[in-house]
């Protein structure tokens, strides 16, 4: 059997409980396919799973990681149909990091998680892609309903989920209004697209919100942030709207808006994306959305910067420091 250099941890913790460790590989069974990896999209599910803190722990120890990747077939599983040896494909998000993990230079996955990379998209971009289209489509359309002539509030908008949410919304017909905790990253989301920047450090979301929809209030927000901004959020929302919570990285309880605060009337509803990916029908119709999204331009990876697998650690801790405008992205040399 062949190794390959593989991202685990032993025990929970920050960065620095990530290992680069040689690991058999192994061979594909039933429904799997052996991926060489090209690159891997880092994302904060796989910071909480290191952590102890996502939605389901560690079976084990050691534990892998890794969710969203690009790489070249090497090898089928008995049962594959589709896909064939030397194909450029991506990964996206559909399993569980305690069965599978992408943080390594050979990985092997479920052949439904994989979609061909389309021409003229790189490993990359491959690697950027899936995860914050999917989720953006997932919440935004199949569980918000987001329509044409909408209103929608996008917090932490910077992310690569906020920033793919706000050309979803375009690419219905809605008008994303982008929120930012401080003016750092304004200009750069007006630049991807955004109607509206609202500071949170600076204004008052609901206020501005309601200023910005003449009063009314928006019909749909999308918060990966959650936390106390929660109650503003849940304000800036019109009277029948939904409040979408995908994410938490405030890290800080997330109140439930009472009635004593009078608030409209609004559904508040967790989302997350394995509602999308772990349903065939709902996943094949985020694949025609996105990929009919890169095949006319309109979608496109947001990248902020790149590390090496051998720097895994020092990618964390940028994902972690919050400063980017978009994916962080780790490459795998052959």
């Amino acid at each position: 059997m062949s190794k390959a250099r593989t991202v685990r941890f032993h025990e929970y913790g920050g960065p620095e409980v990530l290992r680069l460790e040689d690991v058999e590989v192994g061979e594909p069974g039933p429904g799997e396919v052996l991926l060489r990896i090209e690159a891997i999209g880092v994302n904060r599910a796989e910071a909480l799973f290191r952590g102890g803190h996502y939605i389901e722990p560690a079976r084990s120890f050691p534990a892998r990681l890794g969710l969203e990747a690009s790489g070249v077939v090497e090898a089928l599983g008995e049962g594959v149909d589709g896909f064939a040896a030397g194909q450029a494909v991506s990964v996206v998000p559909s399993f569980s990091m305690n069965d599978h993990g992408v943080y390594a230079e050979r990985a092997i996955v479920p052949a439904s998680s994989l979609v061909p990379r389309p021409e003229g998209l790189g490993p990359v971009e491959g690697a950027a892609v899936w995860m914050p289209y999917v989720t953006a489509y997932g919440g935004l359309v199949e569980v918000g309903g987001m329509r044409a002539g909408d209103t929608v509030v996008l917090t932490g908008a910077s992310s690569s989920v906020g920033l793919a949410a706000i050309r979803t919304a375009h690419r219905i017909g809605a008008t994303p209004l982008a929120t930012t905790r401080t003016r750092a990253k304004k200009d750069a989301l007006l630049k991807a697209g955004a109607a509206e920047v609202i500071v949170t450090d600076e204004e008052d979301v609901a206020e501005r919100v309601r200023d910005l929809t003449g009063g009314r209030g928006a019909d749909l927000a999308f918060d990966g942030v959650a936390g106390p901004g929660l109650t503003d959020l849940v304000g800036s929302v019109a009277p029948g709207g939904t409040v979408l919570l995908y994410g938490a990285v405030s890290g800080l309880p997330t109140p439930y808006p009472g009635f004593d605060l009078g608030m409209p009337a609004v559904s508040l509803r967790t989302y997350t994306m394995p509602e999308t990916t772990r349903d065939p029908e709902r996943l094949r119709r985020a694949r025609a959305f996105v990929e009919s999204g890169l095949r006319t331009g309109f979608f496109e990876p947001a990248v902020d910067r790149t590390f090496t697998l051998d720097e895994i650690v020092a990618a964390h801790r940028a994902m972690e420091a919050g400063r980017q405008v978009g994916k962080i992205v780790v490459t795998v040399p052959e």
